[in-house]
C-alpha cells in the first residue's frame, strides 16, 4: 500500500518508470499476432498488444483470444472439433472432409451427413 492512502497520479507514475529506463506504449493497428510451436499455431487476431522495454529488453504482452490451427493441415481445431461433433464423426473424418471442402466446415458437415445416408 502506498503511504498515505492515495494511489498515484498516472502521469507521475510514467514519468518515475521513464526515469529508471522502463518506458511502456501500446501498439497500434495490430492486425495478428502468431505463435507457432511443434504441434499447433495460435493466431489473435484483433490483439491487444503492449511493448514494454526496459533498459533496452523489450517484452510483448498479448492479450485476446487465439484461434488453435493444427500446424499439419492449416485448420482452426475449433473447425475440426464441430464438424465431428455436427456429423457425428471422429476428428480425423472431420479434417478430412474440412480439407475436401477447402476448410469449410458448413460444406464439410454436408458432405459428411450426405455420405452416411
Amino acid at each position: 500500500m502506498i503511504p498515505g492512502g492515495r494511489g498515484l497520479n498516472p502521469k507521475h507514475m510514467k514519468s518515475m518508470m521513464k526515469k529508471h529506463g522502463i518506458n511502456i506504449e501500446e501498439m497500434e493497428d495490430v492486425e495478428e499476432v502468431i505463435i507457432k510451436t511443434s504441434s499447433k499455431t495460435l493466431v489473435f487476431r484483433d490483439a491487444a498488444v503492449t511493448l514494454m522495454d526496459v533498459q533496452g529488453q523489450k517484452t510483448y504482452q498479448v492479450v485476446g483470444n487465439p484461434e488453435e490451427i493444427t500446424s499439419d493441415t492449416g485448420i482452426p481445431q475449433e473447425d475440426i472439433e464441430l464438424v465431428a461433433q455436427q456429423a457425428g464423426v471422429s476428428e480425423e473424418e472431420a479434417k478430412r472432409a474440412l480439407e475436401e471442402c477447402g476448410g469449410e466446415p458448413a460444406e464439410a458437415i454436408i458432405k459428411l451427413m450426405s455420405e452416411k445416408s
